[in-house]
């Protein structure tokens, strides 16, 4: 029932506060979920630091699922806004599942810079995912046939109309054609498949042989 109240709390704010708030989730998205991850990716690999450079390559591959997201929701596509709350948990479950990876961060001195910046933007990476998560539930009702026509469903595709708004010179200037919505959500629903493909693959034959050892997920 919790989780059922918080959707409804969520739910009865003020729009100007509710815009605020998925603003927010967006703009600290970008730095828990994109930024940090990047500097720390160099940061592993110059150092050669080899449990954290597969720990963020992980990272990245699940992570990709939250592009897939934004390019479905550019075309304000239903399913867009489902995956949006799957991604964002399996982003968290992604950094922590891992057994072997686990126990060679533990073993890493916790006053070296970078064990220590990769520890803390963990955490932070997953309150905030969880948080995030917890909120993006409340747009779940936008999957209904006209929920689209809802204003804080107009709110959650705002971000990815803003992102789409600034690759279309790009797109035009590198291939010489038009990057509409209609073909974001092509790109993101080719995208869903290949993604949807190596995680069947990775549950039904890689797990059960290799159980919580990263390998070579």
């Amino acid at each position: 029932m919790a989780p059922y109240r918080t959707n409804r709390v969520l739910a009865a704010l003020p729009e100007p506060l509710y815009r605020s708030l998925v603003w927010l989730d967006v703009r600290v998205a970008m730095l828990f979920s994109i930024g940090l991850p990047l500097v720390l990716l160099i940061w592993a690999g110059l150092r050669r630091e080899g449990a954290l450079v597969r720990l963020l390559g992980i990272y990245w591959k699940v992570a990709s699922l939250l592009l897939l997201v934004t390019l479905l929701l550019t075309d304000r596509r239903p399913l867009g806004f489902l995956l949006a709350v799957l991604a964002q948990l399996l982003v968290v479950a992604s950094v922590w599942f891992w057994v072997d990876l686990n126990e060679e961060l533990a073993d890493m001195p916790p006053w070296r810079a970078l064990p220590l910046t990769l520890r803390v933007w963990r955490w932070s990476l997953t309150v905030w995912g969880l948080l995030g998560a917890a909120l993006s539930t409340t747009a779940l009702g936008c999957m209904a046939s006209a929920g689209l026509d809802r204003p804080a469903c107009s709110i959650w595709i705002q971000p990815p109309l803003g992102l789409h708004q600034q690759l279309v010179g790009v797109f035009a200037f590198v291939f010489g054609g038009s990057w509409t919505p209609g073909v974001a959500a092509f790109i993101g629903y080719v995208g869903l498949v290949a993604y949807g493909v190596g995680l069947l693959q990775w549950l039904l034959v890689r797990l059960p042989k290799q159980g919580r050892v990263a390998g070579e997920f």
